[in-house]
């Protein structure tokens, strides 16, 4: 016996040595790449044959770097900080639109409901092409310079170039204030069955959702219809929050697991406001990251029934992480998983500009 307990105690000490070797070796490898790109700079601030921007290479080079990983791990900078958390934390004035820049292309990706854009007629999918006369296709524009474009004062007009399809069209978009809510629509739908339009995954969802449903079971509603079609996610924590008042007692909701990140648990309580009646989900190609957390849980716990086309396919958790400017990089830490441990991350192998055309190609092959 005390062999045994010998033979353990020298395992566990091999066991720690190693580890703590390995991580000495990934510490040696940052700080010698670290140096290797300091010397880098240093050579081309000393004797390249022009002047150079210096911080526009190390951004370059952060962009890069980051494109290499995955389609989610994302460089922001300093002046994006403060604008990239409108969509899920307050309101603006602007036209009412969420977009991506693809490549040189700026793209909408949906419109807001209500907003100026959706009463002009623009719609999911429109390529815009040029603002107040000014092309815009073919260059590469940030961020930033896309919202300094389409914000403005209130009652303003932009002039906006769309291409839809392969027609040219031509919209004059008064600008407004935008407000950003989680819930767009609660109503009931007969005697006993409610709807909730959920749109984004922010700061106020939780509690704009409990309003909503006690609004609902105060007049009769027994089962839940839950729109999560064209919902792209948000924040991870009003996932787990609506997928809670979804299940009853303590079952997962939903996990996380990376190299560096180990593996993390979210367990629904026995307090949630829907424990009982149907629920249906509502999901299409355009539902990801936190929707796909509440459409998972609620499929693999068999509390109701999924309705609608697949889902996007977004299973990396992101953490953002500040750098020395006042920038930021928005990295992948996890992969997250459903409770019977489905990943639902689709492959991203073939770089960005395939990752992004596959949800067009899946409608268009049907």
């Amino acid at each position: 016996m005390k062999r045994l307990f010998i033979l353990t105690g020298l395992l566990l000490l091999t066991g720690a040595l190693f580890n703590r070797t390995i991580a000495q070796n990934r510490e040696n490898q940052v700080r010698e790449q670290s140096i290797k790109y300091q010397r880098l700079m240093a050579y081309i601030d000393a004797f390249y044959v022009d002047t150079v921007n210096l911080q526009k290479l190390t951004e370059d080079a952060i962009i890069k770097a980051l494109s290499d990983l995955d389609p989610h791990s994302v460089y922001i900078t300093k002046e994006e900080v403060d604008e990239m958390n409108e969509p899920l934390e307050g309101g603006f004035f602007g036209i009412g639109i969420q977009f991506t820049i693809l490549r040189d292309t700026l793209a909408v990706v949906a419109i807001v409901p209500g907003g100026p854009s959706e009463k002009a007629g623009l719609m999911a999918g429109d390529r815009i092409v040029s603002v107040d006369g000014e092309n815009i296709a073919g260059k590469k524009l940030s961020n930033t310079e896309v919202r300094k474009r389409l914000k403005g004062e209130e009652g303003m007009i932009v002039k906006v170039g769309v291409l839809r399809g392969h027609e040219n069209m031509d919209f004059r978009i008064i600008r407004g204030k935008i407000p950003i809510y989680s819930i767009d629509a609660t109503y009931m739908l007969d005697k006993t069955t409610g709807y909730i339009k959920l749109s984004r995954f922010a700061a106020t969802t939780i509690d704009e959702f409990e309003e909503a449903v006690k609004k609902l079971q105060a007049q009769g509603m027994k089962d839940l219809i839950l729109d999560l079609q064209t919902n792209g996610g948000g924040y991870m924590g009003a996932a787990i929050g609506i997928a809670d008042h979804l299940l009853d007692g303590r079952k997962m909701i939903v996990y996380t697991d990376g190299v560096n990140s180990g593996r993390r648990e979210e367990y629904s309580t026995p307090i949630g406001l829907l424990q009982g009646g149907r629920v249906v989900v509502l999901i299409d190609g355009n539902s990801a990251s936190a929707s796909e957390i509440v459409s998972g849980a609620v499929q693999d716990w068999d509390r109701g029934v999924l309705v609608g086309r697949r889902s996007f396919g977004k299973g990396l958790v992101q953490r953002q992480f500040p750098l020395t400017d006042g920038s930021m990089v928005r990295l992948t830490i996890a992969h997250y998983y459903t409770p019977s441990g489905r990943c639902i991350q689709k492959p991203y192998s073939k770089g960005e500009e395939d990752y992004e055309a596959e949800l067009y190609n899946r409608y268009r092959s049907g």
